[in-house]
């Protein structure tokens, strides 16, 4: 791997962060705060939140099995990715290389920091190649990213692959794992203090019924870690995404027992939607949702908005012609989603 020196953009290097007055009290108890220019009124929503999460990240921490000093905490997953390409891509040079199809924002990120994007395009099996990957890297690639499992395509990519990438590519390896409660495979997480070059990124919107907080999360070596805490926004967590995390993180089975239920749904709902006339294939997934390939997708699609029922429609994506992506929902909706279909024709 490059030293973190070697990645890292020089300007970021030499950056003098910002220093909040909550950055720099630490420590001792107060209960007088004239430091912020806060107003002392309407407790507790008057004062900054704390600008590193320290409390959330210690509750995320005995739960993931993660140092808090290794976790970074957003707003959504999006601004993790963000800042990776902020802290490691000088715009107009470095560059990124990608699976294809995957998650939108890495190549949205990518367009907005002025950084060439570079698509490597997954097989019919939606499957990725380590050789593929490095085919298309160069001195000048800065990160990798992975999503697994996979979205839209729903499936978990190859654990042995992931890692042959990890060995064999010097850059930062970003895998993104928003689905991976849904999955039977295990999450990389395991392997951070072993490899210095991998970023993982999860989230609270998926299995954690948490979308509407906005808080994602970045896992990885503490000297990648302090390179984002350097450049995020000072109080990018709000106070009541912070309150609404802990809260979650003290259901842990409650959790679970949504991820279980959602299961056996996602195992009913596929089987159901395989038989339905309009219905091509149904591919395999390891996420809260599967992709389907459909008889007319761009009318199908239509004609459940007119029914107030809204799936995803990844036509335009590639590998995914004519294909629906389907999130699960409850059985009532599920079971409305399979009655709007059912008159659906070959």
């Amino acid at each position: 791997m490059r030293t973190l020196d070697e990645l890292t953009r020089p300007n970021i290097r030499r950056l003098k962060p910002y220093s909040s007055a909550r950055d720099e009290y630490k420590g001792k108890t107060a209960s007088v705060f004239l430091d912020a220019n806060e107003n002392p009124y309407n407790q507790p929503y008057n004062r900054y939140p704390d600008p590193l999460q320290g409390e959330v990240k210690q509750a995320l921490s005995a739960v993931k099995g993660v140092d808090p000093d290794s976790i970074f905490l957003g707003n959504g997953s999006d601004e993790a990715i963000d800042l990776l390409f902020r802290a490691f891509c000088e715009p107009a040079c470095d560059n990124v290389v990608a699976i294809d199809p995957t998650y939108g924002m890495y190549e949205v990120c990518a367009a907005i920091n002025n950084v060439e994007y570079r698509k490597v395009p997954l097989d019919d099996a939606f499957r990725f190649r380590v050789d593929d990957m490095l085919r298309k890297a160069d001195a000048q690639t800065k990160l990798m990213f992975l999503c697994s499992p996979n979205n839209p395509t729903g499936n978990s990519l190859d654990r042995a692959e992931m890692e042959r990438l990890l060995d064999a590519f010097d850059g930062l390896v970003v895998v993104d794992e928003a689905y991976i409660d849904f999955s039977s495979g295990p999450s990389l997480l395991g392997q951070l203090k072993e490899r210095p070059n991998l970023v993982i990124l999860q989230t609270f919107s998926k299995a954690w019924g948490c979308a509407g907080i906005r808080l994602g999360i970045a896992c990885a070596h503490p000297e990648v870690i302090a390179i984002l805490n350097k450049i995020k926004y000072p109080y990018n967590v709000n106070l009541l995404t912070q309150r609404e995390a802990l809260h979650m993180l003290q259901q842990p089975l409650q959790v679970q027992q949504w991820v279980d239920v959602l299961l056996k749904e996602r195992e009913r709902l596929m089987e159901a939607f395989a038989g339905l006339p309009c219905c091509l294939q149904v591919y395999p997934t390891d996420a809260n949702f599967f992709l389907a390939k459909v008889t007319d997708a761009n009318g199908i699609y239509a004609r459940l908005v007119e029914q107030g029922i809204i799936v995803r429609n990844r036509s335009h994506i590639t590998l995914c012609d004519n294909c629906l992506r389907i999130t699960v929902g409850t059985s009532e909706e599920n079971d409305a989603l399979l009655e709007a279909l059912s008159h659906e024709a070959v």
